[in-house]
């Protein structure tokens, strides 16, 4: 069985903020603060990683795009033959 190393976060927050935190953590159905709070962590963390991943894929799918259309490869055979054979067909 693997083992996950566990590492402590601790806090400083005003009190009143706590007993907001552990209030919406109650209604949340949570067993305790904390696992409410690496909950909305977590989601907050996915949030953001998604977010810059999309960014990131975006302009790398818009740099692929771009050096596609301005430095087109040569056709291959394959390519040559299916235009051949898509001219005979519709007489193109």
């Amino acid at each position: 069985m693997k083992t996950t190393e566990q590492v402590r976060f601790d806090t400083r927050l005003p009190k009143e903020q706590k007993d907001f935190f552990e209030y919406a953590a109650s209604l949340g159905g949570f067993r305790t603060l904390t696992e409410f709070v690496i909950s909305s962590a977590q989601k907050q963390a996915k949030k953001i990683v998604a977010g810059h991943n999309k960014i990131l894929a975006s302009k790398r799918d818009r740099e692929i795009f771009f050096n596609a259309i301005m430095n087109p490869e040569k056709p291959n055979e394959k390519l040559k033959n299916a235009m051949d054979k898509y001219e005979k067909t519709f007489g193109v």
